[in-house]
């Protein structure tokens, strides 16, 4: 049983002639441990899929199974302690808060959650060891993606989810940060997943969903992923 079920997901807006599907009859699987990439254009779905699938949306009908969690029946209070607890999220846009250090940031994450890593630790592991009194304001974008990642990993989710998480990043950065994320994928063995409009980043999946229109065009799973810095685009 795949640790991610994703069967015929309709999410609709709207009623009558305004009705839009963002997703329509999507159906994917992803196994634990496995880097998946999220590929399409603007509009494709992909952000949506994300979104049902770290429980801050639901779906119109369809499944959404997370580690034999069936997401989709969910009640609110088991979606707060869903994601809470099981997921970590990293955006394309920090979402740090910016009166509190590198340090506080990751620990205001840490202690929601019951089974969390130590911050200063977390911080080490992706770089920022020598940053930990330093302000948002203070640090680079790549390393404000950093902490955003530490405090994605802090909460030892077993689900990062990350949506464009360089696209706000020059060329040589996003790769750093797209070689932390396979790295800490293959090191710790958490289920990330990734959406992008970059093509080039299929090569670096261990699976990869294609999303066109509201639903999935293709899945194919690669038995040799590259590491990301060895891909060009």
């Amino acid at each position: 049983m795949p640790y991610i079920e994703f069967a015929d997901v309709v999410r609709a807006y709207g009623a009558g002639s305004t009705l839009v599907h963002a997703l329509d009859g999507a159906s994917f699987a992803v196994e634990k441990g496995e880097l998946a990439v999220i590929l399409g254009q603007s509009g494709a779905g992909k952000t949506t899929a994300l979104n049902i699938l770290g429980g801050m949306d639901r779906a119109t009908s369809g499944r959404v199974v997370v580690g034999g969690r069936d997401v989709s029946r969910a009640t609110e209070d088991e979606l707060v302690m869903y994601r809470r607890e099981d997921v970590g999220f990293v955006f394309q846009f920090y979402n740090l808060v910016p009166n509190l250090t590198a340090l506080e940031n990751v620990e205001l994450a840490a202690q929601i959650c019951p089974d969390s890593l130590d911050a200063e630790e977390t911080l080490g592991k992706v770089g920022l060891a020598e940053r930990l009194a330093n302000f948002p304001a203070q640090l680079s974008g790549g390393e404000q993606q950093r902490v955003s990642i530490a405090r994605a990993l802090a909460k030892n989710p077993k689900l990062l989810l990350c949506d464009e998480p360089t696209g706000a990043l020059d060329y040589q950065t996003g790769k750093q940060i797209l070689q932390l994320l396979q790295d800490t994928c293959r090191r710790d063995g958490i289920t990330v997943i990734i959406v992008t409009h970059n093509a080039a980043l299929a090569d670096m999946a261990d699976r990869l969903i294609r999303f066109k229109s509201g639903r999935v065009t293709q899945m194919s799973v690669n038995p040799s992923p590259v590491p990301i810095a060895q891909i060009e685009w």
